[in-house]
């Protein structure tokens, strides 16, 4: 699938058995339209499909750094071919459970379209473990249906972080984004 996206043109090989293979949701549209990232920032994409949030971070992001996860096998076989057709250097894709393969490391920011029929128990980890993985001023960005979860989620972010706003709205979804306080 060939799309632009903020002023990129961007090639995306998609197949079965990764969300939303026929074309970028607009949850997905909606998140990568508000979302900002400057030069030099390290950046997780946190289950990343086929690469799509990470792929554009990276092209966002000049100097910067994306690493891409997923728990899928196949797409992050199809991420990593991503990158690469997209001549994306600065991006690494991981396989693993959420936070596992960069256990120990702290971002600028997390971005994620996050696994709703996965279960309460997926998106609460997202959140609750967002923190340790963010530097000080560090966003997690999360797109959710406005009727399928979007307020809950929003309270989960505020509990985890003291803050939660919608920075965007949309096609029935909303995109929420909190910052982790600095010491």
């Amino acid at each position: 699938m060939q799309v632009a996206v903020r002023g990129h043109s961007f090639r995306f090989q998609t197949d079965a058995g990764v969300f939303s293979r026929k074309e970028i949701d607009r949850g997905t549209e909606l998140l990568l339209a508000a979302l900002e990232v400057g030069p030099c920032e390290l950046i997780l994409d946190l289950g990343c499909g086929y690469g799509v949030l990470g792929i554009v971070a990276a092209r966002l992001s000049e100097g910067g750094h994306v690493i891409l996860t997923d728990v899928n096998e196949r797409a992050v076989a199809l991420a990593g071919k991503n990158v690469a057709a997209n001549g994306i250097a600065n991006a690494e894709v991981r396989f693993g459970d959420l936070y596992e393969p960069v256990r120990d490391m702290a971002f600028d920011h997390i971005v994620c379209n996050p696994p709703i029929r996965a279960g309460r128990a997926v998106v609460d980890r997202i959140v609750t473990e967002a923190p340790m993985h963010l530097l000080d001023g560090g966003k997690l960005w999360l797109v959710a249906r406005t009727r399928q979860g979007a307020g809950s989620l929003r309270e989960r972010m505020a509990v985890s972080f003291n803050s939660a706003e919608v920075v965007r709205r949309g096609s029935g979804f909303k995109v929420l984004r909190s910052t982790k306080a600095g010491i």
